[in-house]
Order: structure tokens, then sequence, then C-alpha cells
């Protein structure tokens, strides 16, 4: 309290002496306007300084005429800093606080791994995971099934994904149930597989999350299965899973008895699933604001989000493309550009007879513009 009105004090002290200094120099301003300067030149404005003729303000002294035969300065007489912010403001700043030391353990394998020195952080995990240290066991699986900086061997990485799998490591759990499940290098074991992802997915792991939840969803077709998974797509969502994210989305939307306060989220989180590159939600990003599907209209972003999905190679997205262009939905009719997405959602397999009488009701010169214009989006 004592500093802040020490502060106020020091404070209000500016204030007055400015407004002293307002009152007593605003008059004489007024009274000597400047003299007009000849038409068409701009007065110069330079700062003050005793060799322009310009008068010092009050109270300053005169700097002593420059001394040709003057020694120089010497070297510890550095020139002043200036008034720094704390100065003006009257009162400091309190002191950060101190930082906190790192106390955990440095993990050199991890280390030498994520700068890209792999055999580095083969020769330092190897001894640690033959003495049956998870993390170490995992890392060594990784190198070994991604053949970084020695040569590729699955075998070897399951049999250390089963290895740090077996000591509690939960990305290791979630590698060696995917092995489990399509029987790679491994007995094929959809029981063994199914706990283990499960045992993963309640330790935290994102991609076992999602996983375990497609799992529930295929072992029971329907309203079900998705309300089993729904917690598990919730967490995987949370996480960044941008698939999580579209499913709970469709969840929240059209599944029976759920809560208002998330049915009213299913847009939110499938704009995250789309901002994050998922193009199916992109897709359905765009027809959601199109139709005004969880939330109001907006015909403009919902083109935004079509032509994003359909230059992402989505090709229904290159097909609705084509329609909204050609019915100005979102943006103005361009007739070639909708024969461009036309022609390449045709290439891609999917047919469509009212874009086809569309593309057959323009002529030559439209159709050939379109014809180049996809060859030269393909080819990009």
């Amino acid at each position: 309290m004592a500093m802040l009105s020490r502060s106020s004090l020091k404070l209000s002290r500016v204030a007055t002496l400015v407004v002293a200094v307002i009152l007593g120099v605003l008059p004489v301003r007024a009274e000597q306007p400047p003299a007009p300067a000849d038409e068409g030149i701009v007065p110069k404005r330079g700062r003050i300084t005793p060799y322009n003729g310009a008068a010092l303000p009050e109270g300053s002294e005169k700097p002593a005429k420059s001394d040709t035969n003057a020694k120089p300065r010497k070297a510890e007489e550095k020139p002043s800093g200036g008034v720094n912010i704390i100065d003006r403001m009257g009162a400091e700043l309190p002191a950060l606080p101190a930082e906190k030391p790192f106390a955990g353990k440095v993990d050199e394998a991890y280390g030498a791994f994520q700068r890209g020195y792999y055999l580095t952080a083969m020769d330092l995990a190897l001894p640690r995971a033959q003495l049956g240290d998870p993390a170490a066991q995992t890392l060594v699986a990784s190198i070994l099934e991604q053949g970084l900086g020695v040569a590729r061997n699955p075998k070897d990485a399951a049999f250390w994904y089963g290895q740090a799998a077996n000591n509690g490591d939960p990305a290791a759990m979630f590698k060696y149930a995917l092995i489990l499940m399509e029987g790679r290098y491994v007995k094929r074991d959809r029981k063994a597989a199914d706990e283990l992802m499960k045992k993963a997915a309640d330790l935290g792991n994102a991609a076992a999350q999602f996983n375990y939840g497609q799992t529930l969803v295929a072992d029971a077709p329907g309203q079900k299965g998705l309300k089993a998974a729904m917690p598990y797509y919730e967490k995987a969502a949370e996480q960044g899973i941008a698939d999580a994210q579209y499913a709970l989305s469709q969840i929240y939307l059209n599944v029976e008895g759920i809560d208002d306060g998330k049915r009213a989220r299913a847009r939110e989180w499938l704009a995250r699933a789309a901002r994050a590159g998922y193009d199916t939600a992109q897709l359905d990003m765009a027809i959601w604001l199109i139709e005004g599907i969880g939330g109001d209209r907006n015909l403009d972003e919902g083109f935004a989000w079509m032509k994003r999905a359909a230059e992402g190679g989505n090709v229904v997205a290159q097909n609705r493309l084509a329609h909204l262009l050609v019915n100005a939905i979102g943006t103005r009719p361009d007739p070639i550009e909708a024969a461009k997405w036309y022609v390449l959602s045709r290439r891609a397999g999917l047919k469509d007879d009212a874009l086809e009488d569309f593309y057959l009701g323009l002529n030559d010169s439209q159709q050939k513009s379109a014809l180049a214009a996809a060859n030269k989006f393909r080819s990009s």
C-alpha cells in the first residue's frame, strides 16, 4: 500500500508539472504563430541543437563550444543509457521468481534419437534394453522398425515391442497390440490384442484410445457400440487425434440420448478435425455450413471448405465443388472452373449425369480450357 501511495504521489507531481508547463507554454505559442513559408515549400523540422538557432528548453544548459584541441574521451566514460521505463514509472517491478532447475533424469539415448544420431541412440539404448528398461526397449524397437541408421528388421522390432509392452510402456503396448492383431512375426491373438489395446488406452495413449474405440464399434455396430466407444473417442480427441475428433462430431450429432451440451459441440469437433487436415472432415464441414447442420448457415465458408477438400484430392469434394460453381453457391458462377472439377472427379471414377449434361452444354473453347485446367492441376 505504501508502495502504491508513493507511486501515486510521484505520478501526481509529474501530472501537476505537465499541466503547469502546458498552461505556461500554450498561450505563448498562440501569440506567436509561425511565419508563413514560401508557397510549395514545407518548413523544415529538425531537432533542437545549439547550432541551428533554435531556442533550447528553459533550464537547459548550453553545451560548450567544440574544442578542436580537446582530448578524446576515455574508454571508461560511456555515454548515458537514457531513462528506462522503471525510472519513468517511479517504481521497481518485483523480481522474477528463481528458475527451477531440472531435477529429472536426462535420457541420453532419446536425446541422440531426437537429434538424428540414430546409431548413437541405438548404442546407448541397447544395453539398457537388455537390462529391462521399457523406454529403451521401445526406442530400440522403433529404430529397428523404421530402419533408422541400421538395417530394417521388423521381426526384431516386434520382439522388443513385446518386451517393452510386458514391462508396462503404453506406446509399446499399442504397437504390440497391432502386431498381435495382424499376426505379423508373432502368432495372431485377437483377444490378447484387445486386452493390450485397452490397457494402453487406459494408461493414456491417444492412438490406443482411438483404436480401442474403433474396436468397440466393430464389435457392437450401431448406437450401443458408438456410446461405448464415445469416452475413448473423447479422450483421444482431447489429445488431438483428428480421426477421433471427426468420429466424436458424428456421434454427438446423430446418436440418440446425447446430452444437449455435447450435441451443441458437434460442429466444434468437426472444425478441429477439418483444421487438422482430415479431408473427410473438411468435406463434412462444407456440407454442414452450406446446409446449416449443427449451427448457422454460411455459404461463403462452406464453399471455402469444399474447395480446400477438393484441392486436397477428395473426389466427392471435387464433385460437390463443381455443383457449387455451377449453381453459384457461396461463389460466383464459373463454368470453366466447374467443368475442371467435374473432369477431375469423373477421371477418378465418380459419375454424375447432371454434371455430364452441363459439360456437354459448354462450347468447344470452354471444354478445352476446362481440360487444360484439369491437366494442369493433376500435374502440379
